[in-house]
């Protein structure tokens, strides 16, 4: 079997980075406060993005900042002080978009690799071989290509130049992330990370005769969703992704929770190993593919990895929701006790479903929950509040708690 791909997951905070870090990626990627893709994460100030990168060398990891914006003239002034405070704190590599930036990344911080994003829409294996003339180590394909087509790319690029492709995730209407809807709706410019996401939103019909009469798109009494891109899992396609010559994995996510960044790249990291260990024996375990259906997500598809096409949720805006993370543990006192910090209200007596860091599931019962102030209480009503729990399993330290809700 060729070489393991790597897993990229996201870190929208350093509380999603550590998470990322935990559960197995390989790769991270961040952005600072300028210059991402991503307004609405909390992102990396200039002291947090050294002690990223120095986390992440530590346990043999790397770390990708996104300079993935299109810049307009006067933002370019303050790029040259970016990129050489990022090499300085050793960031691993740059994901750019614009040609520019390509540049000036390779004048101001030449010992940063650079990664081509998906916004520059790369399709073909032509513009793969012309960007890695350019100084390009790697290119982030274009969301809308099958897995027959990144094969052929694969087979007319250097073997050095690596391929990333997006395997789990929320997928944009503009697959290949260009958008002016947003900017045009509400002000806010989607190609400077501030997108707010009209795709999302409920549309009807208006008939310009008839003033103030609208009509749903379809008859459905839920009203019609016409761009509201269903989520992209590839799970259960491991072998024929690495088969196509993909590089790199890359779970999207940002602006999600660390719970989401920990489920998914669990999950992802698991079924990888799985594979490299299995060979042409490999079988998803069920375990896995269950486990993404504990996070908030929107229906599940395959993208257009197949030739299809990954279609709309027209029915809901909203997401899927099953399980809500309920805490997270901070000390094992115990087989049968540990420190816990809430984060949604459960109640004793409660089942809970535990995700370790060995990443395996397993269920315990709440047996009994004590304040700081020493009070035995029956449910953990306040967000943050610490809690000594008794179980009838032992829960380790670093384990993510959560509560089935449907």
């Amino acid at each position: 079997m060729s070489k393991a791909p790597e897993l990229l997951s996201p870190a929208g905070d350093f509380e999603s980075l550590r998470a990322a870090l935990a559960y197995g990626a390989d790769a991270v990627y961040l952005a600072g406060k300028q210059f991402g893709m991503r307004s609405a994460p909390k992102n990396f100030d200039q002291n947090q993005l050294k002690e990223a990168c120095l986390l992440a060398h530590g346990m043999g990891r790397r770390v990708y900042m996104t300079c993935n914006i299109l810049p307009r003239n006067d933002e370019l002034s303050a790029l040259p002080d970016f990129l050489c405070y990022a090499q300085e704190c050793g960031v691993d590599a740059f994901i750019i978009a614009d040609l520019g930036i390509l540049d000036m990344a390779k004048q101001y911080a030449p010992k940063v690799a650079r990664h081509i994003s998906t916004q520059a829409g790369v399709t073909n294996y032509a513009a793969a071989n012309a960007l890695h003339q350019l100084g390009a180590s790697r290119v982030v394909l274009a969301r809308e290509l099958p897995l027959t087509e990144i094969a052929e790319i694969r087979a007319h690029i250097p073997d050095e130049l690596e391929i990333e492709c997006f395997v789990h995730g929320a997928m944009c209407v503009s697959f290949s992330g260009r958008c002016l809807i947003s900017s045009y709706l509400t002000g806010r410019d989607a190609n400077h990370g501030d997108c707010a996401q009209p795709c999302r939103w409920k549309y009807h019909l208006f008939e310009e005769t008839r003033d103030g009469q609208f009509f749903p798109v379809e008859e459905d009494n839920t009203g019609t969703y016409l761009y509201n891109s269903r989520d992209m899992c590839m799970i259960e396609h491991i072998p024929e992704m690495v088969q196509a010559g993909i590089s790199s994995f890359k779970i999207e996510g940002r602006a999600k929770s660390a719970y989401y960044t920990a489920v998914t790249t669990n999950a992802y990291r698991h079924a990888i190993d799985d594979f490299c260990t299995m060979g042409e024996a490999y079988q998803l375990q069920p375990w896995i593919r269950e486990e993404l259906e504990k996070i908030s997500h929107r229906a599940y598809s395959t993208g257009f990895y197949f030739g299809h096409e990954p279609g709309q949720a027209v029915h809901s805006g909203g997401y899927i929701r099953h399980y809500n993370q309920c805490a997270v543990c901070e000390e094992q006192r115990s087989d049968t006790t540990a420190i816990i910090t809430q984060r949604n209200r459960f109640f004793v007596g409660d089942t809970l479903d535990v995700l370790p860091p060995s990443g395996i599931p397993l269920l315990v019962r709440c047996l009994s929950l004590t304040n700081e102030a020493g009070e035995r209480v029956d449910s953990a009503p306040h967000p943050m509040e610490r809690l000594l729990i008794e179980t009838d399993r032992p829960i380790p330290a670093g384990s993510v708690l959560r509560i089935k809700t449907a």
